[in-house]
This record gives structure tokens, sequence and C-alpha cells, in this order.
């Protein structure tokens, strides 16, 4: 069975196409929004959602066609320009006025897009593990998803049946003894049972919908604006992400004002869950001293 994280309270809010966006919600006081990398539905946030919520009201949300948000009403409706107008969705329906954004990878683009469409919302940025943009281009260093991408997803579209059957059905304690081997995950810091969550989630996706939102965040870039974010900013990178590679993140913080920027030693993508302690640590710290 799935994971879940624990929410005090939980519903729906509409999104201007009509689609259905689940959120949850845990604690009180300052707002932080969640924001999930692509195929997620909390699994970034198993450890640092209920650290936050102790001190804050940690609203954390599901991406159309995730978890359990409905499917997109418009199928076109899937870039990260929508998720964001989703974000914004979320915070009317769970009665937020601003908020401090919290995004795990693809989450960064989104959050940092929604910053763009209503920064008068937005209290802090909390950039984990993530890329302003272009992600496609920047995999494992190269362009070669981007140029393969496209060729991916026609071969679904033409074999849906097949991918279907097909899709996640490699054994959880296979993929992560591979991801381990691969270096695409710290298999030392990082339990089997949360890698599972991730890998049952993208199993329940359908593989059409998940890789035409990852060709779209590949198109997508906030890098043109990161010089005209004003509120406080808290970047952080793993020395060992192959999917937005560390030097992305340096990028990022150099350019955003006054930023700063944590630099995982050791830690993969995966870090707020592989290295909690000190993530939690460090939000901390960056709240004692730039958010309060």
């Amino acid at each position: 069975m799935t994971a879940t994280i624990h929410y005090d309270r939980s519903a729906f809010a509409n999104a201007d196409d009509g689609t259905r966006l689940f959120y949850g919600v845990r604690g009180e006081g300052r707002a932080m929004v969640l924001t999930d990398g692509i195929g997620c539905d909390g699994f970034a946030w198993k450890y640092f959602q209920p650290h936050v919520a102790q001190h804050h009201r940690a609203v954390h949300w599901h991406y159309r066609g995730h978890g359990r948000s409905g499917l997109p009403r418009d199928p076109s409706r899937i870039d990260i320009v929508a998720h964001a107008r989703d974000l914004l969705s979320v915070m009317d329906a769970a009665d937020v006025e601003s908020a401090v954004l919290c995004g795990h990878s693809m989450g960064v683009q989104v959050s940092l897009e929604a910053y763009h469409q209503a920064p008068d919302r937005v209290k802090g940025l909390v950039l984990m593990c993530g890329s302003y943009g272009k992600v496609t281009a920047t995999f494992h260093g190269s362009d070669v998803l981007k140029k393969v991408l496209p060729t991916v997803i026609q071969f679904v579209e033409d074999n849906q049946g097949l991918v279907r059957a097909l899709w996640g059905r490699i054994p959880p304690a296979i993929a992560f003894r591979l991801a381990s081997l691969m270096g695409e995950v710290d298999g030392v810091s990082l339990r089997e049972e949360d890698f599972r969550w991730y890998l049952e989630h993208v199993a329940s996706l359908e593989p059409s919908l998940f890789l035409s939102m990852l060709k779209l965040a590949g198109e997508h870039t906030a890098e043109d604006y990161l010089a005209d974010i004003t509120v406080p900013t808290l970047v952080i990178a793993a020395e060992r992400d192959t999917f937005t590679p560390a030097a992305l993140a340096e990028h990022m913080a150099q350019t955003i004002p006054d930023a700063t920027l944590l630099m995982l030693p050791g830690a993969s993508h995966a870090a707020p869950v592989e290295q909690p302690k000190i993530v939690a640590d460090a939000f901390d710290a960056f709240e004692r001293s730039k958010l309060s």
C-alpha cells in the first residue's frame, strides 16, 4: 500500500479549468506550501513536513494527475505555468493569503513561476534539489534526455497497452539496488521503504502524462527573472545530484539576490529523505536569520 504523510485536515481546490486538486494541511502558524517533484505525492516531505508543522501551517498538494488530484480537465494544461496557477488556486482554497513556498525538484520551477505570477503572495522561497529550468537539457549533465524524449513519447502514444502493462513492473527492491549502484540515490542513507513510496506512486501514473509533463518542464525556465526575486531564499543542493546537477543550484543561488546556499556532501536528488536532520536544521537557521 502506498505510503502517505499525515494531515490534520484535507480538502480539494478547483483549478481554473475545473480540475480537482487535493491538498492537506498540518499544523498552525505561518503558512508554508510544499510542492513536489514530478511523479511524487509527498515522498520528499516525509520528514520535513512534520518538522515544519510543529510551528507552521504546512500545506502540501498533489499535481493534476498525481496522488488524489484528478486528471487534468484540459490535457494541454500540464506545463509549469499551469502548475503554478494550480498552486495559487490551492492557496486560495486553503485560505492562505501569503506563504513561504518550498519546492523539491520540479517543484523548484513551479515555486519560482508562482512567485513570478504573484510575488506579493510569497514571503520566502526554499528551493531543494532543483533547477530554475530546462531540466531535460541538463539531466546527467547532458541534453540526451531532451533529444530522445519526443521519440519516447511518440512510442508511448503508439503502444499504450504495452507500455501500461510494463510501466512500473521492476520490483522495488531491485530498482532500489540499481539506483544505488548507479549513484542515482545514496543507498546508505536512503531507506528502501522511502524509495518504494516513490516507485509505487510513479507506477500509478499514466505514462503519457508523466512523460509529457517532463517534456514541458524541460521547455520552461525562470532564469530571466531570478535576479528580480526580492524575498529571502534558501537554496539546498546535493553534491551527487544527477537529476539536477549541483552547479545549477549554485548558479541559481548566485543569481538570486542575497540567497543562502547549502550544499549537502554525498547527497543525491533525494536529499530531503537522505539527510532530513541537516535539511531541517538548515531551514530553522534560515528562518531565524532571514524570515523572522
